[in-house]
């Protein structure tokens, strides 16, 4: 049975805390972040801070799609402000977006704790840094495929907000050969893309299924019958 879910009508607490709180601490998520629980890409976005140090940023909440056979572009969907990955952005119009396999996304979680503006952010976590070939940042050696990409705009969120939109276009890629055989390691798998998942949650009672990151396992082709 479907039931009417409302933006205002929500629990007090989720996982022992008060639900504001708690959603703060996840990354300012909206109540319906726990109530759809959509599963996002996860990448590391890379470029230069304005110290010329390393920035690095564990990102999800994004679209990738293509415009033409040479326009293939990535909308950042969350951008804050105040961070080193959007200054970084503005100032170099230039990043690279990373992709982990699961084996090594402890290294890119430590990104997070390794964000002080004097910190060579990638090196301190663990993993190795690369010259990007057509843009002005670094990327990551340990991650399967780096897109290299130029800044072309922003949005608000919404009035007010301090979160924007980033439209970023990919100028290079390089993937590892293994990963684009799909025979080998390939993109889908246990190996391949990696989600981010928000904890499934029981809208009634505020109950949250503690999940971790998930991949994707190809299914059968399906025939395309329109009419």
């Amino acid at each position: 049975m479907k039931k009417e879910i409302s933006m205002f009508d929500r629990p007090e607490q989720l996982a022992g805390y008060e639900i504001e709180q708690y959603a703060a601490c996840c990354g300012n998520l909206s109540w319906y972040d726990f109530v759809t629980s959509m599963p996002q890409l996860v990448f590391v976005v890379t470029g230069w801070k304005s110290n010329g140090k390393e920035n690095a940023c564990l990102h999800s909440w994004s679209s990738f799609m293509g415009s033409g056979l040479e326009n293939f572009i990535c909308i950042l969907g969350k951008v804050n402000k105040d961070g080193h990955m959007y200054q970084s952005l503005k100032e170099t119009k230039a990043c690279v977006l990373n992709f982990p396999s699961i084996d090594r996304y402890d290294r890119c979680v430590k990104t997070i704790g390794n964000n002080q503006f004097e910190t060579d952010e990638i090196t301190a976590s663990g993993l190795t840094v690369e010259k990007a070939a057509k843009v002005h940042a670094p990327q990551i050696k340990e991650c399967f495929l780096n897109i290299e990409c130029e800044y072309l705009w922003e949005q608000a969120l919404f009035e007010g907000s301090n979160e924007v939109a980033i439209a970023v276009r990919a100028v290079n890629i390089c993937m590892d050969s293994d990963y684009y055989d799909q025979t080998k390691l390939g993109r889908y798998g246990k190996k391949g893309y990696m989600y981010y998942i928000d904890q499934p949650t029981n809208p009634e009672t505020g109950d949250i299924t503690p999940v971790g990151p998930g991949t994707i396992e190809a299914g059968k082709p399906i025939e395309w019958v329109t009419k």
